[in-house]
């Protein structure tokens, strides 16, 4: 018996060779799922409008199928959000987390699974972000109210035509110098450098930096914590369209 008898080579067995489309196919899905990632992680990402708090501008609510907004992450890597910018940005203090609970699965398989596909972009991130709109920025003084019932940043009254629902406001009878006044009323608040003050387009169904300013940063935002600025809604098709700064 040879040595090639004695391992017990067959001549006849075909090499098992994987077939090129199937390794083209596996290269093509490892790119996209980096690119994906990539791009999530730098360029820009998906999120959901989970409440009120931003109506009209963007619409969500309990239980019903609320905006899908692309956040644009690059912008801010070269200036800095300016009054009137809609961001998305991670809750700075434990008094925002009130009532925020994470997503994710008790099960560590299930959890693991929702971790991958956060990174792909399929699931939400696993951490507490709000949108809102810039009204002050680092150094600035914002207050409510004029006699007429407007926020004021550094005294002088500002427009703010996305404002629709707010708390009201009468001169004369309900105001910021009646009993009660108006819940219009804050401030002044003067906000700290590299900080925001955040308030929701919906100012009468928003818990936004009027609500913390008990807290260690006076109700403001780091700039640091903003994760990018609110671009475009995407998702329902009935609700395409540009987010405008103002």
């Amino acid at each position: 018996m040879t040595g090639a008898d004695a391992v017990g080579v067959d001549d006849d067995i075909p090499d098992r060779k994987i077939p090129s489309w199937l390794r083209e196919t596996a290269i093509l899905v490892v790119v996209a799922l980096v690119l994906s990632v990539l791009l999530q992680t730098f360029v820009g990402r998906v999120y959901l409008i989970p409440s009120e708090s931003m109506e009209p501008t963007l619409h969500g609510c309990d239980g019903c199928t609320g905006d899908r907004i692309v956040v644009d992450k690059i912008s801010y890597r070269f200036g800095e959000p300016r009054r009137g910018d809609v961001v998305v940005f991670r809750a700075p203090t434990s008094s925002w987390n009130v009532g925020y609970s994470s997503t994710r699965s008790t099960n560590p398989v299930a959890h693991a699974l929702q971790d991958a596909g956060s990174w792909i972009g399929l699931v939400a991130p696993d951490e507490n972000t709000l949108g809102k709109r810039v009204v002050a920025t680092g150094g600035q003084t914002v207050q409510c109210c004029d006699d007429r019932g407007r926020v004021q940043v550094d005294g002088q009254s500002i427009d703010e035509p996305y404002v629709v629902m707010d708390f009201p406001f009468v001169p004369d009878s309900l105001t910021c110098t009646t009993a009660p006044e108006s819940g219009r009323c804050f401030g002044p608040v003067t906000v700290p450098a590299g900080n925001l003050w955040m308030m929701g387009d919906n100012r009468s169904g928003s818990a936004d930096s009027r609500a913390h300013v008990s807290d260690e940063l006076s109700g403001t935002v780091p700039v640091d914590d903003v994760v990018g600025k609110a671009r475009l809604i995407v998702l329902p098709p009935s609700r395409w369209g540009v987010i405008a700064s103002r």
